[in-house]
């Protein structure tokens, strides 16, 4: 492994962490706005356990979110000068906009909604969630247009090596920006819901939070009934424009080598080993005609085939074909589900189906597997490029020495092992205790609230005892 493919193994590396925890906490950030809202409508204290049940899942999932991010882009300058110095004017600025935009106003209403809860008007406690909200999507927006200006260029002109923007609306908006921000939000939003929805399923099983269980199970299969069939239809759009924009990630993601007869259109391979060196597929199960339907909506209409570009051009093709099938199959999987849980809550047995929610449960972690899947085959799949068609890969890299990326990869590993295994396990504790009850504070005699506190079933009157006596014994909290 020389310098070239270690520098691309680390930036994977590190890239595949950091987009778990903004694909998560997109969603769950919203969730909370939901929370609070209901909470405020109905004053129903669950909807409030579950507020500060989430929230405290949000802080974590943030806090190492920010942790990675910043580690991420300090390889634009050790591993990728190259690519800092000739694209840093269009691709600085769209990073700058993101802090100013997105991360200013996150961190200004953060604190306020993690620890201004009777401290601040409760319309105030509910803006600062929905501002947190509303930042977590500008940030997807700034990012996923300067990632996406890598794929499709534009609004720029080369002077010498360098690229210089001459149309920062074009540069911006280029022309695969909207329809990757609308599948990557979707993403997130699916990501989140089947984590709430697994939970809530888990629970379900397990007896415990059983109210809390049916809520969260409900609001995930009411939201994922309205997301998931988008994401398909978007899903469908967006890899319309990357035949047109990046034929050859499209022949890569389909495994088609070589165009056939005419009128014998394009068939759907199902399964296949491709052979890059040989360039075929092995043991291919496929259907005819049906990839033409697909990629071009017509029966007999063509894609471009990998053996249309030169070897030096094409992509690995192997993880860009099993990464493609490994989304779409989780995104059919999700489908299936959704709508059978649909059913089974319309007919009133969801809650007590054991293969519908052990089937939510299974599929806790599915966005992540997907989305990490999708983010595979988008970056992978443009390769041999880091600027499509105008700067390599290989050219982009810097001057380092092969000891060095090793060296930095290594404390990478290391580090992300200790730091995101405490965070990760944490989160797996907050889920197994499940949200508490919080009981209403009374005014102190000055005339302002204390803070509420958790309560446990210790803390509660014996059953059936009458008004005033005394409690038991006060258990763990």
């Amino acid at each position: 492994m020389d310098a070239l493919l270690l520098s691309r193994i680390q930036f994977g590396f590190v890239i595949s962490f950091h987009v778990l925890f903004p694909a998560f906490t997109i969603g769950l950030s919203s969730w909370l706005a939901f929370l609070e809202w209901r909470w405020l409508r109905t004053r129903d204290p669950v909807w409030r356990d579950l507020y500060f049940f989430w929230l405290r899942i949000f802080a974590v999932s943030f806090g190492m979110g920010v942790v990675s991010g910043i580690v991420m882009s300090f390889q634009f300058g050790t591993n990728w000068s190259v690519l800092s110095e000739r694209a840093g004017n269009i691709l600085g600025p769209l990073l700058s906009y993101e802090v100013l935009t997105a991360f200013f106003l996150e961190a200004t209403f953060l604190g306020v909604m993690l620890f201004g809860w009777r401290k601040v008007p409760e319309k105030l406690h509910f803006l600062a969630t929905c501002m947190v909200a509303v930042g977590t999507l500008i940030s997807t927006f700034w990012i996923i247009s300067a990632n996406s200006w890598l794929h499709t260029p534009a609004g720029y002109e080369l002077v010498g090596d360098v690229f210089h923007p001459s149309d920062w609306w074009a540069a911006i908006f280029n022309p695969s920006f909207p329809y990757r921000l609308a599948h990557m939000v979707l993403a997130a939003f699916i990501t989140t819901c089947f984590v709430i929805g697994g939970v809530g399923a888990g629970y379900l099983r397990r007896g415990a939070h059983a109210d809390a269980g049916r809520r969260m199970l409900r609001a995930a299969v009411v939201f994922a009934a309205l997301t998931v069939p988008l994401q398909v239809v978007v899903g469908d759009v967006h890899g319309l424009k990357t035949r047109e924009f990046q034929p050859t990630k499209v022949a890569a993601m389909e495994g088609h080598w070589e165009r056939g007869p005419a009128g014998a259109g394009v068939p759907l391979v199902l399964f296949a080993v491709p052979d890059q060196e040989a360039e075929r597929n092995r043991y291919e199960l496929a259907v005819p005609r049906l990839g033409s339907l697909i990629l071009t909506h017509s029966w007999d209409g063509e894609i471009q085939p990998l053996t249309a570009v030169p070897r030096d051009e094409r992509p690995p093709v192997a993880p860009v074909f099993y990464g493609f099938r490994i989304m779409v199959g989780l995104g059919m999987a999700m489908l299936l589900l959704t709508l059978g849980s649909l059913w089974a809550l319309w007919r009133g047995r969801l809650f007590g189906s054991r293969w519908l929610l052990d089937g939510w449960r299974l599929m806790t972690f599915s966005g992540f597997v997907a989305v990490i899947s999708g983010w595979f085959v988008a970056e992978i799949g443009r390769q041999p490029w880091v600027i499509q068609g105008l700067l390599r890969t290989a050219d982009a890299v810097s001057a380092v020495g092969r000891g060095s990326v090793v060296a930095s990869l290594t404390v990478f590993v290391l580090a992300y092992a200790v730091v995101f295994g405490a965070g990760a396990a944490y989160i797996v504790r907050m889920v197994r205790a499940g949200p508490q009850h919080f009981e209403d504070a009374p005014d102190t005699d000055d005339g302002e609230r204390t803070p509420m506190r958790p309560i446990s079933a210790a803390d509660e009157p014996a059953e059936n005892a009458p008004p005033g006596a005394a409690r038991p014994p006060t258990g763990e909290a």
